[in-house]
């Protein structure tokens, strides 16, 4: 009996991961997004960026032409989808489909090697990119503006109104200072593994153009941190470095003693 309730509770577990790698991530591991950016950051300003919206929001927010009947062959629209997303400045990685609500929605991995040069591109011209150098610290910040690109993509498209959309980032260093607020309760948002941060709005906020944030110096829609310029991968290695050269220390004054506590016994025997 207990052997059929943890192999069903791993069965679970395999099924939802594989669920979430398709796209489709349940409720109980991550919350549903109309749309959703994710930035994985380097100090460098290369980046690997995932967007997952549905096409309708791609269409209201960026004005990106996509065939939203779920009927539609998938294969013409990843190709649609690869078209709109590539460009010289971001590379297409992989493009994946699925349904939702009644709505198709789309995912695309994209390589970025600048993120300062993103804006460029159609689907993220709403959007100005910085990484820069100050002192100790490095600062990002990505500033959105205006709000529905083409209003009437929003028609038929079955929003209730509560639907989120969000932008999340990962950083290599410590964050310092961020102006991520928690949706809800409107208080800063503590960073999710120490460098995951998260800025969510409704979706109808971000159609009438409302701020996501504000920026230290009071400007809306602005998205900032500050962090260290040293990566935490980089001082991890030197820390799992040092750690190791102390093991090699203590094993060698192990050794030591062992071979001189063995010489002296040899020499008593004498």
């Amino acid at each position: 009996m207990r052997f059929r309730m943890w192999a069903a509770l791993f069965a679970i577990v395999v099924a939802a991961a594989a669920t979430a790698c398709s796209g489709n991530r349940p409720a109980f591991f991550a919350r549903d997004y109309e749309y959703e950016e994710d930035l994985t950051l380097s100090l460098d300003g290369s980046a690997a960026l995932v967007v997952n919206a549905s096409v309708p929001a791609l269409a209201a927010l960026h004005g990106v032409s996509l065939n939203a009947d779920v009927r539609s062959r998938v294969d013409v629209l990843k190709s649609q989808v690869r078209d709109a997303y590539t460009s010289p400045y971001a590379d297409v990685v992989r493009v994946s489909t699925w349904t939702r609500y009644g709505r198709r929605f789309v995912g695309v991995r994209l390589r970025v090697p600048d993120v300062r040069a993103l804006s460029k591109t159609q689907p993220f011209s709403w959007a100005a990119y910085e990484l820069r150098d100050n002192g100790d610290e490095a600062t990002y910040r990505q500033t959105i503006s205006g709000g529905a690109a083409q209003p009437s993509a929003a028609t038929g498209a079955g929003w209730k109104g509560n639907e989120i959309i969000a932008f999340r980032l990962h950083l290599p260093a410590r964050i310092r200072w961020h102006n991520s607020r928690d949706l809800r309760t409107n208080a800063p948002r503590d960073p999710a593994r120490g460098n995951i941060l998260t800025w969510e709005q409704t979706l109808k906020d971000r159609l009438d153009g409302k701020p996501i944030a504000w920026s230290e110096d009071h400007r809306p829609n602005v998205m900032e941190v500050r962090m260290d310029r040293q990566s935490i991968l980089y001082r991890t290695l030197w820390l799992f470095g040092f750690a190791f050269a102390g093991a090699l220390v203590v094993l060698a004054g192990l050794i030591w003693l062992a071979m001189r506590r063995g010489r002296s016994e040899t020499e008593e025997r004498r």
